[in-house]
C-alpha cells in the first residue's frame, strides 16, 4: 500500500488563511454491508479570496463530488486529496458522497463482532487524522464547525454521537448539532449498547458497553457515576467557564487503541476498564484518574482547542495534571468513614511510580523533544509525541509551576485562558499570556526553561560533617549527570537548565523503632539551573537526605553515601508513601544509568518490599524488577536466579496477607508468582485447583495468565488451550488464546504465529498484539534466534501496509526485546539506515535500539 499523504503545518496555515468552514452536515448509513458503510457530506464553508486548495477523503470508492451544485471528477482524488480549484471569494458549498471501509485497527470507524454473542458494535476513533476514514473534512484542529449528524442503523441498535441523539424512526437516528469543535473530535460509537442512564445538574450522564459486558458494567456503575459527579462538580469549582456541551455519555468499546479519548460529549475508554476479573484498588484508582482526565479535557482541548500540533501538550500535560490533581481533591468517605475503592493511594504516589519513569524514559532516548516544541512539520510528527513526554513530563512540569506560581494565581490565569478563547484555538503564546495576566512572576522566563528544553536534570546532595554536631547540605544541579556513552551515541542530553523548586526531607533513624525512620524536618529550596544551592543546617548528621521529598520537581536524584547506605537497610522504615515513590524511582534511575547494579535492586526490593502496604509501589517495584532487570539488565545466566528472588519475594507477600486484610498486595503478588515461576509444577496446582491455596479463586485474568505461563515452559498443549477458549470464549478469551499459542516452545506453534503476524493482515489491533506479547520468551532464545533477523525485514513490510496503529503495535510489542546483544543492535541500526520505515515504526525503533543500548551498557557495567 503506498503511504497517504500528511498534513504540513505550511499547509495548514495556508488552508486557515484561505477559508473558514461553517458547518458539516453528515449521513452515515451503517447497515450497507460488513466490509464498507456509506458516508454523505454537505460541508458549508467560505473563501476570504480567490484561490485553490484541498479537502481530505480516504474513502473505498468515491461516488460523487458536487461544489456549489457543479460536479467534480472524483477520478481527481489523489493520496486522499481532492483538490478545489479556482474558489472565488464568497460562500460555497461541498457535497461528497462516497463509501469506507470499516477498520479493524482502531483507526476511523472501527467494527467489532463480539464472540461471545456474536453482536456487532462500531466506533469511531478520528484522532488524529483519522476523519478522513469517515467522512470528508478539512482536517486540521484551527478549521472549527459545527456538526449535524444523522446515522441509519439497524433497528435493534443504538446510536450514540457527541450530542444528546434522537431515533426518529426506521433505525434513524439524529444527534443534536454540536458547538463550534475541532473535526478529530466528532464521536459516533454504534451497536446493542448496554447502557445505564442517570442526570446531574440537569444533564444527562450514561455509562455504556457491550452487552456480554453488562453484569460487569452493572456492578461498577455506581462507582463509576460517583467518581463522574464528584469530578464534573469539582472542576465547576476550578473553572468559571460551565461545562460547555449538553451531555455527558461515557462508552467502554471494544479493541481500543488508547486509553480513552476526550470526544466532546461522548468520551470513549478501552473496554478493559469494564473489569470482568479482581483488580486492585490501585486499579481502579487509575481508571478513575482516566475519567478525570477525559473531562478535563472537556475544558483543555474541546472547548479551547490547540491551533496545531506542535501544542499537544496544552492538551495532555494539562489533563494529566488536572486528573491526578482533581482526583485527590475529590474522596468522598464512603459510610463507614472509610475513602472508597478507586482511592487505593495518594493519586501523586501513583502519578510517580506508573507515569513519571515513562516521561523519564523518554527524556533520555534520541527522539526526546521539548513539552512545547517550536515545529511540528507535519502529521505524522505529530502522532509520534503522544509519548510520555506530552503527558507525564508535562504534568511534572505544571506541577512545579504551580508549586512556584501558586494555584491561586495558576487558576486566575487558566480561567482568563477560557474567557478568551472558548471554542476558539489558541497556542503556547496565548496560554502564557494568559497566565502572565495573573501574576508578577516571570512565566515567560519559566516557560523557555521548562517548555522548550529537553532532557532530565539530575539534583545531587553534597552532605559533609563539620564539627561535631553540625553539617552541611548543598544541592547541585548539574544538568544530566551521567557521562555520554564512549561511542558518541546520542543520549537525550539536554538538561542543567531548569530551576527547581523543591523540599528536601532530612531523616534520622527511629530511637523507638529500629526498623524505622523518623522525619526531622522539610526544607524548602530553590535550586537554580546550572547551579548550587548551600542551606543551613543544624543538629548532627542526618541518616538520610531526600531531595524532592513530596517529588513536586521534575529530576532525577541521587544520594550521598550515607543517605544510601541507610536506605539499603530502612528503605521501608520511611513514614510516607510519597517519599518511598521518590526514592524507589531514584533508584531505578540509578540502575538505568549503570550506577547501581542491578542485582543490588533486586536485593533491596527483597529486603523491603515484602513490608510495602501501598499497592501501586509493590505494582511499579516489581514491574521493573521482572520486565527489566530480571529479563534485560542482567545477564542470561543470572537470570534464573533473579527469578528466584521475585518467586521467594511473592511468596512473602502472598503468606503476609493470608489474613484477607491486603487482598490488593495478595493479587499483585500471586500476578508475579505466576510470571516468575521457573517450573511448572506450582502454578499449574492453581490452575488444576482453580483457587490459590487461601485465595483468590482464578477468575479469566488469572487463569489465562497462568495458562501463558504454563506455554512458556512447555507444560500445556493446543488442547488445552482450546478447552481453556471453550470455558471464556469472550474477545478476552480470544487474546490470551493467541498470547499462549504463539507462546508455545514449538517450532511450528512460532511459525503460526509469525505467519500470523506478518503475511496475514487478519489480525485485529488487539490480536496482533496479543500474538506478539507471546511470541518472543527469554526461556526460547535459541528457538526464535532465527526470527529476530527476520523481524526487521518483515516488520518494515507490515508496518507500510497495515498503517500507523499497527506500525506502533509492531514496534512496541513485537520487537524482540530480550535479545540483548550487540548483532540485535546492529541489525536494527542497519534497519533504520536503509529500510526507510514509517515514522511510527522508525520512532519504535529509534526508542527500542536505545533501550536495547542501554541494557548492554548496564549488563557491561
Amino acid at each position: 500500500m503506498a503511504r497517504m499523504s500528511v498534513l504540513t503545518r505550511d499547509e495548514a496555515q495556508n488552508r486557515a488563511q484561505l477559508i473558514d468552514v461553517h458547518r458539516y452536515t453528515i449521513a452515515l448509513d451503517l447497515t450497507a454491508g460488513d466490509e464498507t458503510f456509506d458516508s454523505r457530506t454537505l460541508i458549508r464553508f467560505s473563501a476570504r479570496t480567490d484561490a485553490d486548495t484541498f479537502v481530505e477523503i480516504k474513502p473505498a470508492e468515491l461516488r460523487t463530488v458536487t461544489l456549489d451544485g457543479q460536479p467534480l471528477d472524483p477520478a481527481l482524488l489523489d493520496d486522499g486529496r481532492l483538490p478545489l480549484k479556482n474558489l472565488t471569494a464568497g460562500e460555497h458549498e461541498l457535497l461528497v458522497d462516497a463509501r469506507m471501509h470499516y477498520s479493524r485497527t482502531g483507526e476511523g470507524m472501527h467494527r467489532f463482532t463480539d464472540p461471545t454473542d456474536g453482536e456487532t458494535y462500531v466506533y469511531t476513533q478520528l484522532f488524529l487524522d483519522d476523519v478522513q476514514r469517515v467522512f470528508a473534512a478539512f482536517d486540521q484542529p484551527d478549521l472549527k464547525a459545527v456538526f449535524d449528524l444523522t446515522v441509519t442503523a439497524p433497528e435493534s441498535w443504538t446510536v450514540l454521537a457527541n450530542g444528546v441523539t434522537e431515533h426518529t424512526g426506521g433505525g434513524v437516528w439524529k444527534a443534536a448539532p454540536t458547538p463550534l469543535i475541532s473535526t478529530y473530535l466528532v464521536a459516533v460509537a454504534a451497536g446493542p449498547w448496554h447502557s445505564v442512564r442517570t442526570e446531574h445538574r440537569g444533564l444527562p450522564f450514561g455509562l455504556h458497553c457491550r452487552r456480554s459486558l453488562a453484569p460487569y458494567l452493572d456492578a461498577d456503575a455506581d462507582e463509576l457515576l460517583d467518581i463522574t459527579r464528584a469530578c464534573f462538580d469539582r472542576y465547576h469549582e476550578k473553572f468559571e467557564e460551565p461545562y460547555p456541551f449538553d451531555s455527558y455519555d461515557q462508552a467502554f468499546v471494544p479493541e481500543f487503541n488508547a486509553g480513552a479519548m476526550e470526544n466532546p460529549g461522548l468520551v470513549t475508554f478501552r473496554d478493559e476498564f469494564v473489569y470482568r476479573s479482581a483488580v486492585t484498588d490501585t486499579e481502579r484508582q487509575t481508571r478513575a484518574m482516566v475519567v478525570a482526565h477525559e473531562m478535563a479535557h472537556m475544558w483543555f482541548g474541546d472547548l479551547v482547542t490547540l491551533r496545531w500540533w506542535d501544542d499537544i501538550w496544552l492538551n495532555e500535560s494539562f489533563a494529566e495534571y488536572m486528573g491526578y490533581q482533581t482526583l485527590n481533591e475529590v474522596t468522598p468517605a464512603s459510610p463507614g468513614g472509610q475513602p472508597p475503592r478507586w482511592r487505593g493511594t495518594d493519586t501523586w504516589t501513583d502519578f510517580g511510580v506508573s507515569r513519571k519513569a515513562w516521561g523519564y524514559d523518554a527524556d533520555q532516548r534520541p527522539s526526546t523533544h521539548p513539552v512545547a516544541p517550536e515545529h511540528v512539520e507535519d502529521t505524522a510528527s505529530a502522532l509520534l509525541n503522544f509519548d510520555g513526554i506530552s503527558y507525564a513530563k508535562g504534568a511534572s512540569a505544571l506541577r512545579q509551576l504551580v508549586a512556584w506560581l501558586g494555584e491561586k494565581d495558576f487558576l486566575v490565569g487558566i480561567n482568563i485562558h477560557f474567557e478568551r478563547h472558548r471554542f476558539g484555538n489558541a497556542g503556547l503564546a496565548e496560554f502564557i499570556d494568559s497566565l502572565a495576566a495573573a501574576t508578577e512572576r516571570d512565566v515567560h522566563a519559566w516557560a523557555d526553561a521548562w517548555l522548550r528544553t529537553t532532557g532530565v536534570d539530575t539534583l545531587v546532595p553534597e552532605v559533609r560533617g563539620g564539627d561535631p554536631g553540625t553539617w552541611t547540605l548543598a544541592v547541585r544541579n548539574p544538568g544530566d549527570a551521567r557521562p555520554a556513552p564512549a561511542d558518541g551515541t546520542a543520549t537525550g542530553r539536554d538538561g542543567g537548565r531548569r530551576p527547581h523548586r523543591i523540599t528536601i526531607g532530612v531523616y534520622d533513624r527511629d530511637l523507638h523503632d529500629a526498623g524505622r525512620l523518623a522525619l526531622r524536618e522539610r526544607v524548602d529550596a530553590d535550586v537554580p539551573a546550572d547551579g548550587t544551592v548551600s542551606l543551613d543546617t543544624g543538629g548532627t548528621r542526618p541518616a538520610l537526605v531526600v531531595l524532592n521529598d513530596g517529588d513536586l520537581t521534575y529530576a532525577k536524584i541521587r544520594f550521598d553515601s550515607e543517605s544510601l547506605a541507610t536506605l539499603r537497610t530502612h528503605l521501608s522504615g520511611l513514614p510516607d508513601p510519597l517519599t518511598r515513590a521518590v526514592v524507589w524511582n531514584a533508584l531505578r534511575d540509578a540502575v538505568r544509568d549503570g550506577e547501581l547494579p542491578a542485582a543490588d535492586y533486586l536485593d533491596i526490593a527483597r529486603a523491603h518490599l515484602p513490608h510495602e502496604t501501598d499497592v501501586a509501589l509493590v505494582q511499579g517495584v516489581l514491574a521493573f524488577a521482572s520486565g527489566h532487570v530480571s529479563d534485560r539488565y542482567l545477564s542470561p545466566a543470572r537470570r534464573p536466579a533473579a527469578l528466584a528472588t521475585l518467586t521467594d519475594l511473592c511468596r512473602d507477600l502472598i503468606r503476609r496477607t493470608e489474613d484477607g486484610d491486603h487482598p490488593g498486595l495478595r493479587l499483585v503478588a500471586v500476578r508475579h508468582s505466576i510470571d516468575a515461576a521457573a517450573h511448572p509444577e506450582p502454578v499449574a496446582a492453581w490452575l488444576t485447583e482453580g483457587t490459590v491455596p487461601g485465595g483468590p479463586e482464578l477468575d479469566p485474568e488469572l487463569r489465562w495468565r497462568v495458562l501463558a505461563r504454563l506455554a512458556t515452559l512447555g507444560a500445556v498443549t493446543e488442547t488445552d488451550i482450546a478447552e481453556e477458549l471453550r470455558r471464556d470464549p469472550s474477545a478476552t478469551g480470544q487474546e490470551g488464546a493467541a498470547r499462549c499459542r504463539a507462546a508455545l516452545p514449538d517450532p511450528d506453534a512460532k511459525a503460526r504465529a509469525w505467519d500470523a503476524m506478518f503475511a496475514s493482515d487478519d489480525l485485529s489491533n488487539y490480536l496482533f498484539t496479543a500474538t506478539a506479547q507471546g511470541f518472543w520468551q527469554p526461556e526460547q532464545a535459541e528457538l526464535v534466534r532465527p526470527y529476530v533477523a527476520r523481524y526487521f525485514k518483515d516488520s518494515v513490510a507490515v508496518a507500510a501496509r497495515r498503517g500507523p496503529a499497527i506500525a506502533a503495535a509492531v514496534g512496541r510489542w513485537a520487537f524482540p526485546a530480550h535479545a540483548v546483544d550487540a548483532e540485535t543492535l546492529k541489525l536494527g541500526e542497519k534497519t533504520l539506515r536503509k529500510a526507510d520505515p514509517v515514522p511510527a515504526l522508525r520512532r519504535q525503533f529509534t526508542d527500542q535500539l536505545d533501550d536495547l543500548a542501554r541494557a548492554l551498557r548496564v549488563q557491561e557495567a
